[in-house]
Order: C-alpha cells, then sequence, then structure tokens
C-alpha cells in the first residue's frame, strides 16, 4: 500500500501523482456537460460509460490521457431529449458509438493549474482541444488502493463536430446554443 506522502511529488510548485500508470475509477468520476437551451436556460447532462488512463510522467510534459466514451450513455434526465440526442442529429450513436480522447501535450498554466491539450473526436470528426486541469489530491481507499483525483474543463463549438442541428425561435435566436461546456471530475487508481 502506498501512503499518501510517497504518491505525490512536486514540481515547479505544483504537486502531482507519483509517476505511474493510473486507470480512471469510473464509479467516481463524472464526465458532464453543460449546453444552453432556449437561448438562456442551460440543460446539465453526463454520459454514464466510459473508461481510460493516465500516465503520469516525471513532468508534466511526459504524462498522457487516453479515454473513450459511450456516446449511448448520454443522460439528461429526459428519455425524449436523450433519444433526440442519440439520434442523427446529434450524436449519431449507431453509426459513432464511441467519443475518444487522446492528450497530445501536458504543461503547467500558471499557479497550480496545468494546460492538458489533446484531439477530441466526436462523430469520426478530430479537433485539438484544451483543458484546463487541477489536481485535487492522493488519497487511499479502505481497500488500499492510491487513488489520485483531478478535475478538469473545456468548451467546445458543437458545429466543428458536425452537430449543427438546430431549430429557430419566433422569439429570435436558436432551441440549442452551439458552445457546450465540458466539465470532469475524474478520480483514479494506481495500478499495481
Amino acid at each position: 500500500m502506498t501512503n499518501q506522502a510517497t504518491a505525490l511529488s512536486k514540481l515547479d510548485g505544483i504537486e502531482l501523482p507519483q509517476p505511474g500508470e493510473w486507470e480512471i475509477d469510473q464509479a467516481h468520476s463524472s464526465v458532464g456537460f453543460v449546453a444552453r437551451h432556449l437561448m438562456v436556460a442551460k440543460v446539465r447532462g453526463r454520459f454514464e460509460g466510459f473508461q481510460g488512463s493516465v500516465t503520469i510522467g516525471v513532468h508534466p510534459g511526459v504524462s498522457a490521457v487516453n479515454a473513450t466514451i459511450d456516446a449511448a450513455s448520454i443522460n439528461t434526465a429526459n428519455e425524449q431529449r436523450d433519444g433526440h440526442l442519440r439520434s442523427p442529429d446529434f450524436l449519431d450513436v449507431e453509426n459513432f458509438p464511441t467519443l475518444r480522447f487522446r492528450s497530445t501535450s501536458v504543461k503547467q498554466n500558471g499557479g497550480t493549474s496545468l494546460l492538458m491539450s489533446g484531439d477530441l473526436t466526436i462523430k469520426d470528426v478530430t479537433k485539438p482541444v484544451d483543458l484546463e486541469v487541477n489536481f485535487e489530491g492522493v488519497t487511499s481507499d479502505p481497500f488500499g488502493n492510491t487513488k489520485a483525483v483531478f478535475s478538469a474543463e473545456t468548451e467546445i463549438d458543437r458545429e466543428e463536430f458536425g452537430i449543427t442541428w438546430n431549430q429557430a425561435l419566433e422569439t429570435g435566436g436558436v432551441l440549442v446554443g452551439k458552445r457546450v461546456k465540458i466539465q470532469l471530475e475524474i478520480s483514479t487508481v494506481l495500478k499495481a
């Protein structure tokens, strides 16, 4: 069992987990999003199915993240809306069942945050994205597993990924905003 003190390293004022391979703990993580509805309201949702790995290097530049998301696992707490989001108008889960993210670089972003750049693939369209990442800490669970927790956020233009469906409103504007905020709370487990 690794104790909390030995599971940390420090680089340029940023505490980081010890180098190694970490696996995303889906049961204690969330992949969420927020989009505008009717120009003023916010709809929040999440993906229930995802998996991935985090490689922590001896410095951020040699760290990496690979993750996949089950597109059909989208959940906004509204069955009709979720069905529409799974349809060809949006994610087209029958033809594109997986969303993917693969990091391309990690660097210090001032203070204690990191900037992770990577390639996000939705509907087989791959675009670069930047996530602001914060390391929340390391702890051990009651079963002796070492956990490292991160939060991250970015915003994308869904139309750049070929998700262009919308409906004009009589009062002006559109039904669905084109900007989507992605919010991640990721718990990882150090592999033995």
